[in-house]
């Protein structure tokens, strides 16, 4: 935070030596609002109207060459000024399409910060876990101004490794399948020693993320290492009890888990080895790997196991929708919820590439339900939609995001305060799609802005007043209510939506094991 204005009193020297003492860093440096000493150096951010940007801060060692599936390491200090003016470089990924360009780099690990102009105090802070399925995205991708100004607050994007860098397995290797994660905690433990040196409260910190990002929050919920790291979490269609029957949430997608048990991560890690003939020492053999070259072998579908956040590991023993069926997390409040129509946007794109035609979808729902197909075709009968996609759709939203959205708060909200909502600001034929509320919290490119400036602006309120209280501003769920209190987010809506109902969830609790 900036001192100028105090910087020849007593007062201003007292504090900025309490924060040094608390956090490991300074406020920023008196007189320049643009730049702040962090642990590791001073930076250079950029001023705004009304907020300062602080972009690609190292928050770890870059993980390459013999780094390269290994715990992040700490940032080697720099003496001079850092500019801080461009988010760093994505980490390495494939295209989200098939076929499509590789980018990124494995040296990639760096964080944003953004913060409010004004009157200096401790602000509380989100830090902000990207989507992607874990193997695409970045922090930089999510410009958090808005955020950050109305709703003062300091907002921090992160960084971590994705798909084969941060998720590979092996047999003896340390870590398996946890990379990725052990990346955004250590983002977390940076923001515990660094916040106060933005205008942030450090002993405010609130972790939020979707759909990965989400994910992301549910692994560290349930993570013994995570203890402390964070004081509230935000799950954005992430639900922590998802699974999904074969074929229901993408053609020649087998029934799986966001998480994967940490021997089918290994047992993955060994196939590429062999593919890539490595011998005896095979990490030694994959870390000599180019990077384009594994991502090249890992491009696609049916490779998860190793793309996914291990379980029965150090960092993450049981799978968090165990974890939290025992009421073994940390007891943090949650805000969390899904969009309406989920899964529209994921069927549009399979009916671009090939049409949903009304025997596809009785065969979709065949190969994912057998026996009880004729059942679920009865509750969504094709001629209710407005097609075959629209359908298949409605069954996907309704089995593998809304329905485990709900069962996942009732079982935090019996040990938290929880708070539920659904945002339901439809936007065309695919409805309210998943990742559609983004743009109403960040600007997003390629995303659109908001429809409604207003539904925006109260969910920057909600989302803010949550981070400094701990309460979103409607009634909390409670979980044996026959209807719980879940927030439905539209313009002109106000009060709740009984979810159970309008997703059909009396159908699909009784069908939701963990697979894996």
């Amino acid at each position: 935070m900036t001192v100028s204005s105090f910087r020849r009193t007593l007062a201003a020297g007292l504090l900025g030596l309490a924060t040094t003492l608390i956090t490991g860093a300074a406020p920023a440096t008196a007189g320049n609002p643009a730049i702040v000493r962090t642990d590791a150096g001073l930076v250079r951010g950029t001023l705004h109207d009304g907020y300062r940007t602080f972009h690609g801060i190292p928050y770890a060692a870059p993980p390459t060459g013999d780094l390269r599936w290994r715990p992040p390491q700490p940032v080697a200090p720099w003496p001079d000024v850092r500019e801080a003016d461009a988010p760093g470089p994505a980490c390495k990924q494939n295209s989200p399409g098939h076929g499509g360009p590789r980018s990124g780099a494995e040296d990639c690990l760096y964080l944003n910060v953004t913060t409010p102009l004004g009157k200096p105090h401790r602000r509380p802070v989100v830090v902000w876990l990207h989507g992607g399925s874990f193997q695409t995205g970045s922090g930089g991708m999510y410009d958090a101004h808005r955020l950050a100004v109305r709703g003062d607050v300091v907002v921090v994007t992160v960084n971590y490794r994705l798909g084969v860098f941060g998720f590979l397995g092996l047999p003896g290797l340390a870590g398996s399948g946890t990379f990725g994660l052990q990346d955004q905690q250590a983002a977390l433990r940076w923001v515990r020693r660094n916040a106060a040196a933005f205008g942030g409260d450090p002993r405010n910190v609130t972790l939020a993320g979707q759909s990965a990002g989400g994910l992301s929050a549910c692994a560290h919920l349930a993570s013994p290492a995570a203890a402390g790291l964070f004081d509230r979490a935000v799950l954005q269609s992430g639900p922590c009890l998802t699974d999904w029957p074969a074929e229901l949430s993408y053609p020649d997608v087998e029934a799986g888990s966001p998480f994967s048990p940490v021997a089918d991560v290994r047992r993955a890690g060994a196939e590429l080895a062999a593919t890539l003939h490595c011998g005896a020492d095979v990490a030694a053999c994959l870390r000599a790997q180019p990077a384009d070259a594994l991502l090249q072998h890992t491009e696609g579908v049916g490779l998860d196991a190793f793309l996914n956040p291990a379980h029965g590991t150090a960092l993450l023993p049981r799978h968090p929708a165990d974890a939290l069926r025992a009421g073994a997390f940390h007891r943090v409040p949650v805000l969390s919820g899904n969009t309406r129509d989920e899964h529209r946007g994921m069927i549009a794109f399979v009916e671009a590439g090939s049409p949903v035609t009304a025997e596809r979808y009785a065969a979709v729902l065949k190969a994912a339900f057998g026996d009880r197909a004729g059942q679920v075709a009865a509750a969504y009968p094709v001629e209710a939609y407005a097609s075959p996609a629209q359908a298949w759709a409605a069954v996907a939203t309704d089995r593998i995001w809304a329905c485990p959205t709900l069962a996942g708060n009732r079982l935090f909200a019996r040990h938290t305060p929880t708070f539920a909502y659904e945002f339901a600001e439809g936007q065309g034929p695919w409805g309210a799609y998943h990742g559609s509320e983004l743009p109403y919290l960040f600007d997003v490119a390629p995303l659109p802005p908001p429809a409604g400036p207003a539904l925006a602006e109260e969910m920057i309120d909600a989302w803010s007043r949550f981070a400094a209280t701990g309460g979103a501003g409607w009634p909390r769920l409670r979980p044996g209510a026959a209807t719980p209190y879940v927030r439905t987010l539209a313009t002109g809506a106000s009060g709740g939506v009984d979810l159970a109902a309008e997703h059909r969830c009396g159908l699909w609790t009784a069908s939701t094991p963990v697979a894996g």
